[in-house]
């Protein structure tokens, strides 16, 4: 059954081609939006705190500062609404899932740059 899943995910599922990104890098990412009969695009830019799952089911979670408060957004990688993700900075971290960057604050909140 299982064989099944993946052989109709592989064959069906169109994939898009999206920039190499991880956690810790900063992106934008552009989706989407329908209001009644009209659509508009928006934009979310944040630090990328994981990618989860893989093939069709794949996930990734960003978190922006909006003020003071702290907004995370899960998105999905095949999500017909998004229409592209441009990668801003390169972060260096140490771990795949970077959730102690919710604790952070001020300057401990900052991500080394990685020039590639």
């Amino acid at each position: 059954m299982d064989s099944l899943v993946k052989f109709v995910q592989d064959e069906f599922v169109t994939k898009k081609d999206l920039p190499e990104f991880s956690a810790g890098d900063t992106i934008t990412v552009y989706y989407e939006i329908k209001e009644g009969n009209k659509t508009r695009t928006q934009f979310f830019k944040g630090v990328v705190l994981q990618r989860k799952g893989s093939g069709t089911s794949e996930t990734f979670t960003i978190r922006k500062m909006s003020g003071t408060i702290g907004v995370e957004r899960i998105f999905p990688i095949n999500l017909p609404a998004l229409q592209k993700i441009e990668v801003n900075k390169r972060g260096k971290v140490r771990r795949a899932r970077i959730f102690y960057f919710r604790g952070l604050t001020g300057k401990k909140a900052r991500i080394k740059e990685v020039r590639r």
